[in-house]
């Protein structure tokens, strides 16, 4: 145990927090003045030009798998032999073609994995599953 004698001269031993927050305001300030100078490193003045219209945005194919099994190609509903000559036909027209794929939850695995199958082998790369998000 410690005990106060008379000849401590009253010593406390306490943390001098002032150069503590010196030293972080310091720092702080000279964040603020850096990151400006971070974002926009290069300045370029950009040539001025008449208006050009955009490229023409493709709109993606949806591929609907229903409850029944059912498959619909842009709510066209279609067998699933007609599928892989649809995707061909279409792959042929459009060498960047995407495709929106969208299956209930209740249906069979199977009949999604013959549907995949068939996007697979008509050559299309772009791809997209849709869900929904959780609530």
């Amino acid at each position: 145990m410690a005990f106060a004698t008379q000849q401590d001269d009253d010593v406390l031993s306490e943390i001098n927090i002032t150069p503590l927050v010196d030293v972080m305001l310091v720092l702080l300030v000279s964040f603020i003045l850096t990151i400006p100078v971070l974002t926009n490193a290069i300045h370029v003045n950009l040539p001025k030009t008449v208006q050009t219209t955009p490229p023409e945005q493709q709109k993606a194919v949806t591929v609907t798998v229903d409850n029944d099994g059912k498959i619909f190609l842009d709510n066209r509903q279609i067998e699933q032999q007609q599928l892989d000559d649809e995707l061909q036909t279409l792959k042929a027209a459009n060498s960047e073609l995407s495709l929106h794929l969208r299956a209930d939850e209740r249906v069979p695995y199977g009949a999604v994995a013959k549907v995949m199958a068939a996007i697979e082998h008509a050559g299309v790369s772009r791809v997209s599953v849709l869900t929904d998000q959780q609530a």
